[in-house]
């Protein structure tokens, strides 16, 4: 494992503590506050008080990726997401990250400031997109998906899968100190696999670069509760400590209070 990734101009220690990226979805449908911050002022200002709540990154979306989501075309996220990045970056001293999985997306939000790829589909989707990323050297996080759920051995299926997605970049020329990956929880996974995939979350720290959780407020915490999205917080909190018991790195999260405060304790115990 790498000691440190360089996102932007900020350098994340590697096990020194759990960073939190906060979630901003710029869209009118995401699941959980789809239409809150489609407004750029109001996207800054919650932004901001992420940041000043402790979120280390700043992940823009601008296309929900919930299931059933209507896809939107690349004019229309690019529109969406860029004067939100660009005003953003005149405010916050964090990385911004670009939650996209169309290439042209990430390079126009690369061009006004973002310094982090979060691709989905981890590369696999459009082929320019690990060619942008190494284009700009940008950083990268690829999460696991596929188009169904069928697996031979669900945990080693999708360190073969993540193994394809770093094998994309590292041909493409990303540099192996830029990669994070994802094991993708709600995508591609029932509720029992996704249960499965967070009791071995510690497997994912033998491909050999951090490891980012987002579980946030996701369906597997709804089924398990039986509650609603804006109630899923104690259950979110609860994936995010064992995420950093069995060694992750990241966790995106909408609640960054909540969740640094999980982070700080649970770092204070489990970090060496």
């Amino acid at each position: 494992m790498r000691k440190t990734i360089k996102v932007g101009c900020k350098d994340f220690e590697l096990g020194k503590r759990t960073y939190i990226m906060g979630i901003l979805n710029v869209t009118p449908d995401s699941f959980s506050d789809g239409g809150e911050y489609d407004n750029t002022m109001l996207a800054v200002k919650h932004a901001k008080e992420m940041v000043e709540q402790g979120a280390d990154i700043i992940d823009i979306g601008g296309e929900s990726t919930r299931p059933n989501h209507i896809p939107v075309d690349e004019k229309e996220e690019i529109s969406r997401v860029i004067p939100v990045i660009r005003a953003l970056v005149k405010e916050i001293d964090v990385p911004i990250s670009i939650d996209t999985y169309k290439a042209n997306v990430a390079e126009a939000a690369i061009l006004e400031g973002a310094s982090l790829i979060n691709d989905v589909w981890g590369f696999k989707k459009d082929p320019r997109m690990a060619e942008v990323a190494a284009k700009y050297g940008t950083a990268c996080c690829l999460m696991h998906n596929r188009e169904n759920n069928v697996y031979n051995d669900l945990m080693e299926d999708i360190l073969i899968d993540l193994k394809e997605s770093i094998e994309i970049a590292l041909k493409a020329g990303v540099g192996p100190e830029k990669i994070i990956v994802d094991p993708g929880i709600g995508f591609a996974k029932d509720y029992n696999q996704n249960l499965v995939v967070m009791n071995k979350l510690e497997e994912l720290s033998t491909l050999g670069y951090p490891v980012l959780l987002a579980t946030s407020k996701k369906s597997m915490i709804g089924n398990t509760l039986n509650l609603p999205p804006k109630d899923r917080v104690e259950g979110t909190i609860a994936t995010t400590v064992i995420g950093i018991m069995k060694n992750c790195d990241f966790v995106r999260v909408h609640d960054v209070v909540e969740n640094k405060r999980a982070c700080m304790m649970t770092d204070a115990i489990v970090r060496k």
